[in-house]
């Protein structure tokens, strides 16, 4: 992962971190996808460092349309407060 010089540097990183994660959301009832997203590694502007997806999903069932947010972080990679 490539880290961003202007954000606050995280505590740690995870090298055997993937460079890219697929994401998917299913109706577990109806075995239906409503989205699958392949995701790429963060850096987020706390210093934190993971993966982001941010998207629409629809409703297979009835075209009916979703935001979608997806934030997953390493813990333990956010720098902590000077003190």
């Amino acid at each position: 992962m490539k880290l961003d010089k202007d954000k606050p540097q995280p505590v740690k990183t995870d090298e055997a971190a993937p460079e890219l994660l697929e994401i998917t959301i299913r109706d577990k009832k109806k075995n239906e996808e409503w989205v699958t997203e392949v995701v790429t590694p963060k850096h987020f502007s706390t210093g934190s460092v993971g993966y982001y997806f941010g998207g629409k999903m629809t409703n297979p069932e009835n075209g009916e349309r979703y935001q979608v947010s997806c934030n997953i972080a390493l813990i333990g990679s956010k720098p902590g407060k000077e003190k």
